[in-house]
């Protein structure tokens, strides 16, 4: 360094001495402690550091990286630095600027967190769980605090400057957290309240669509969030809201409820259309034919669009007069074209019933002339029930054949015993119900009732043959001729005691017995195997004696015998197997071996 030499005199010279000695003394000295901040002066700008007097025995060198625009440095700039050393190995004193302004940051960032806790900052990088804000210091800013709804990429914020607030501070560990979305949730609940206090039901409001549901839309309407529901998005069908709107979308929307406790607004899309269904009875009359496209099939029905917003429905019982669809996909397909004929408009519920087979005619409507009550008729057995068996006598048109109807003489309770699906048979129509669509067929009709005439061929006293079908606690039947059955009680059996049927008689076994009773009406045969060789007074009391039984004593009289082959369920005619005996006739078997 290049020094001027100046001449002076002595005197001079004492008095510059003096000057000097006075200005130092009149300045403050500064606090060289180690870890304070001090004012330095710069000296000289080398290119990796910078040379800074401090006012100290000597100078110290800070590196060029710990200032931001070295370019715009001077000789002779004043800075503030940290003191972190008074001297080190080579005699110079050891300085910060970096750590000097992270000191005085961290001062003026607790200071705001004292106060309102609002400062800016700028997005440094993506790290784990969020990102890394300069707000003079580094500062971490969850993912959960940057936005309302957390954004999926980060990245898109790095270099960006915000308004933070600042949430926590941990002095230790110098931690700084942040949130932007106390900010933003503050900002949209002042909008929400502005928003609510000059809002009315039927107001058109614009908004942007911000989330969809299955159930609906979220509507933004400049920080207040609007609901738009699935039903109120269109006056036609929607499956999903994705179909109609998309995020991001702006939409004119009418406000129609609103709840300012709950901070709720509903809105509606279609209310801005006009309704299709106005004057739809007019348009859509009964009786007219129209023209659609299926737009949805489910299992009771299928949905056709007449027009945009309009739908009726041809339930699947619509769909033919004749043929038995199960489910309406079996004849029609989503996006077909089909006609229809309407038969009801519901402007309230806003449902139209539609019809297929109005199309063509009816064809019980002229079933009488195809089918006469007394006539004969053949077919198909097309499914059997526990109540009757379905015979087609046409394509789709079907008679029934009760199982009251099946035999004269048997008692049948399925008609399984008789048919099997697909026999062929013939059969009487012995009804016809065009109201409900029901023909009624017989079997027995075929043939003459046997029983008609039963008491010409069977009279008390008669010696008869037949072959024992049957065994049960209280007797035995015996088939006779024409598919009748007799029952035999088991008092009838033998003069002696007998406790069990099947001690007796065996089903197949051949007997021979009288007929004791013949009740016409109620289509029963009574005989007596016991008075097979009674003689005729024998017989008459006999006869007389269960002609005048009480219905309390127990049973050794036809009319119970009868009533417990009832509760049996009792078919005549069936060989293979004894039934189970009912609880009635076991409990009567008991009280009569008691009381003989």
């Amino acid at each position: 360094m290049r020094h001027r030499r100046y001449s002076v005199t002595a005197s001079e010279g004492l008095f510059l001495i003096m000057v000097h000695m006075q200005d130092v003394m009149s300045k403050p000295m500064p606090d060289f402690r180690e870890g304070s901040i001090v004012k330095g002066r710069i000296l000289e700008i080398r290119p990796r550091e910078v040379l800074v007097d401090i006012g100290y025995k000597s100078e110290g060198v800070i590196p060029s990286s710990e200032f931001e625009d070295i370019q715009s440095l001077e000789v002779g700039d004043e800075v503030d630095v940290l003191l972190e050393r008074l001297e080190n190995d080579e005699g110079m004193v050891v300085l910060s600027k970096e750590k000097a302004a992270y000191r005085q940051n961290w001062n003026k960032i607790a200071s705001v967190f004292q106060g309102d806790g609002l400062i800016k900052g700028k997005v440094k990088s993506v790290v784990k769980g969020g990102l890394m804000v300069n707000i003079g210091v580094e500062a971490f800013l969850p993912a959960s605090q940057i936005d309302i709804i957390p954004p999926k990429d980060l990245q898109q914020f790095v270099g960006n400057t915000y308004d933070f607030k600042i949430v926590k501070i941990n002095d230790d560990r110098r931690n700084v957290v942040l949130s932007r979305r106390e900010l933003i949730e503050q900002e949209r609940s002042e909008k929400r309240q502005k928003f609510l206090e000059g809002v009315h039901i039927g107001d058109k409001v614009q908004g942007t669509v911000k989330n969809l549901t299955d159930f609906g839309a979220f509507i933004d309407l400049d920080g207040m969030d609007g609901l738009l529901h699935i039903t109120d998005m269109t006056w036609g069908r929607l499956g999903h809201p994705s179909e109609l709107v998309k995020v991001g979308q702006p939409l004119e929307v009418v406000v129609l409820d609103i709840n300012k406790e709950k901070e709720r607004v509903s809105l509606g899309l279609k209310q801005t259309q006009k309704n299709p269904w106005d004057q739809i009875e007019e348009r859509f009359p009964a009786g007219q034919r129209v023209k659609g496209k299926i737009t949805n099939l489910v299992p009771y029905g299928a949905f056709v669009e007449l027009e945009e917003g309009v739908e009726g429905l041809i339930h699947v019982s619509e769909l033919s007069w004749t043929k038995r669809i199960m489910r309406p996909s079996d004849i029609l397909t989503v996006g077909q074209e089909v006609e229809a004929v309407v038969l009801g408009v519901n402007k309230e519920e806003q449902k139209i019933s539609l019809g297929l087979r109005q199309l063509e005619p009816n064809p019980w409507d002229e079933i009488e002339h195809k089918f006469t009550i007394g006539s004969r008729v053949k077919g198909k057995i097309r499914n059997m029930t526990a109540y009757g068996a379905f015979v087609e006598l046409d394509e789709g048109i079907d008679g029934m054949i009760h199982v009251s109807d099946l035999s004269w003489t048997r008692k049948i309770n399925h008609p399984s015993e008789v048919f099997k699906k697909g026999d062929e048979v013939e059969a009487e129509v012995i009804d016809i119900d065009k109201t409900n669509q029901r023909i009624s067929l017989g079997i027995k009709q075929l043939a003459e009732d046997p029983w008609k005439n039963i008491d010409q061929k069977y009279k008390i006293g008669d010696l008869v043959k037949g072959k024992v079908t049957k065994l049960a606690s209280f007797g035995a039947f015996v088939q006779l001729q024409d598919d009748i059955d007799g029952l035999v009680h088991i008092s009838q059996l033998s003069e002696d005691h007998v406790a069990k049927v099947k001690d007796v008689l065996k089903v197949g076994q051949e007997v021979e017995s009288r007929v004791i009773k013949v009740d016409k009406v109620e289509r029963r045969i009574g005989l007596s195997i016991k008075a097979a060789n009674y003689s005729e007074e024998q017989l008459r009391k006999e006869s007389e004696a269960f002609d005048t039984l009480k219905p309390g004593e127990d049973m050794v009289g036809l009319e119970k015998a009868f009533a417990a082959a009832e509760q049996e369920d009792y078919r005549p005619g069936e060989s293979k197997k004894e039934s189970k005996e009912p609880k009635e006739s076991k409990r009567e078997s008991k009280k009569e071996s008691k009381n003989k």
